[in-house]
């Protein structure tokens, strides 16, 4: 994994279409900005996680 440290507005970049902004930072929050191409997918990972959960779901409805 890549540890990076940033300030509030400072950016990362990931490839030619991905930016990744921090907002702000309180506490024990982190505010982040992220573009990327609307074909490409964004989630936080407890919502990718229920995405996924339903998607194995309907799969195994399936069989």
């Amino acid at each position: 994994m890549l540890v990076l440290s940033r300030k509030s507005n400072q950016k990362i970049k990931i490839g030619d279409e991905i930016e990744i902004q921090v907002l702000s930072c309180s506490d024990d929050r982190v505010r982040l900005g992220i573009k990327a191409p609307k074909s490409l997918s964004v989630h936080r990972e407890e919502v990718y996680e229920r995405i996924a959960n339903a998607l194995a779901s309907n799969a195994g409805d399936d069989a």
